[in-house]
């Protein structure tokens, strides 16, 4: 409850210094109510690949996202956007996220896949493995190219693995709250690494089977990140 009511807060701070674009229109809409069933929102699951860890300091490669509504993923709003850099893409980043060059020169406008996905966004939560990558780049990316940063709802699965764990006194042995190896723990099929919407898919399984598996049935307001 105090997370979100934090972060409404911080929207309508945000929204009340915010210019005319598409930053300001994301802000306009509500967060989904606190005490609302968490089978009930509508999400978001994103993925980002980078060239590192550092919102400061790295770029942003590709984004995927696809919509979560109750328990339906929405495959028909799956979109995948490959981002023109600035620079080449290193040697290292290429073997990891598989994109080279010639794509990334092919690619879209940070700006414009920014734009593209704040308007998928509005009036749902976030849904990431490890959301504090995705809100990093996210909100550095707006205060670099819309004016100012970001407040966005978020659920972690990560986060919710570990809560899992803590109820039952539990540790987690070494990679085994990766996101692959969660998702063998519920039994879900295995996708390709390293590609932003096969990744955000793969949250967005990870998370449905992380609430079938939560008893008693969560609000909203108990698993945000």
């Amino acid at each position: 409850m105090i997370r979100h009511l934090a972060g409404e807060l911080r929207r309508r701070w945000l929204l009340a210094r915010a210019p005319a674009g598409p930053r300001r229109d994301f802000l306009a809409v509500p967060w989904p109510r606190s005490g609302l069933p968490c089978a009930a929102a509508g999400y978001l699951a994103l993925d980002l690949e980078t060239t590192g860890g550092d919102p400061a300091r790295h770029e942003i490669v590709s984004l995927g996202w696809v919509c979560v509504d109750g328990p339906r993923i929405d495959l028909g709003s799956a979109r995948h956007r490959i981002v023109c850099l600035a620079g080449a893409i290193s040697a290292e980043s290429a073997t990891v996220h598989a994109i080279t060059d010639d794509e990334a020169a092919a690619g879209v406008p940070l700006e414009e896949a920014l734009r593209e996905l704040l308007a998928a966004l509005a009036g749902r939560v976030l849904i990431a493995h490890y959301a504090r990558t995705e809100l990093g780049f996210v909100d550095a990316a707006c205060r670099r190219l819309l004016g100012g940063g970001i407040a966005i709802p978020a659920v972690d699965t990560l986060d919710l693995a570990l809560r899992r764990l803590a109820r039952l006194r539990q540790t987690a042995a070494p990679g085994s709250l990766r996101l692959g190896a969660l998702r063998r723990h519920y039994n879900l099929p295995r996708y390709p690494a390293h590609n932003a919407l096969s990744d955000a898919l793969a949250a967005a399984e990870l998370f449905l089977a992380q609430l079938a598996d939560a008893s008693p049935p969560p609000r909203l307001a108990d698993w945000l990140a």
